[in-house]
């Protein structure tokens, strides 16, 4: 094994990898939240290939779901290092999950503002 009790520092870039994977897949397992971004993700790619849009706004999408799904991830890793160290209602707890949230509430606006610069007008020559 690559990790020792005492240690929890990966030893490798394997190591790392499968470690980067299995946080990834805890995400995905766990947190509903994830899985909702997911598909909208999925939708977004889509209507990217749909609506053949340029490099450009494929970048802006792409990098703004990164961006989104970052910020769940270090959202769901701040939430679960606080509910380690205490169970109670606790003002700096409260505090830093609300911040965590906020992580993900800012670039989740931002693709919401990315996704009606790409696809209103593409969305609306359907009609």
């Amino acid at each position: 094994m690559n990790k020792t009790p005492n240690n929890m520092k990966n030893t490798n870039i394997i190591s790392a990898m499968k470690n980067a994977l299995e946080g990834i897949w805890y995400a995905i397992k766990n947190e509903r939240n994830i899985r909702i971004q997911m598909v909208i993700a999925i939708i977004a790619i889509i209507a990217c290939i749909y609506f053949k849009v340029t490099k450009l706004e494929a970048i802006s999408v792409i990098f703004s779901i990164t961006l989104v799904l970052l910020g769940e991830m270090c959202n769901t890793a701040i939430e679960n290092t606080i509910d380690l160290y205490t169970n109670e209602i606790h003002k700096k707890a409260k505090i830093a999950k609300d911040v965590a949230a906020g992580a993900v509430l800012i670039p989740s606006i931002n693709a919401v503002i990315v996704a009606i610069i790409v696809f209103l007008d593409k969305i609306l020559e359907l009609f």
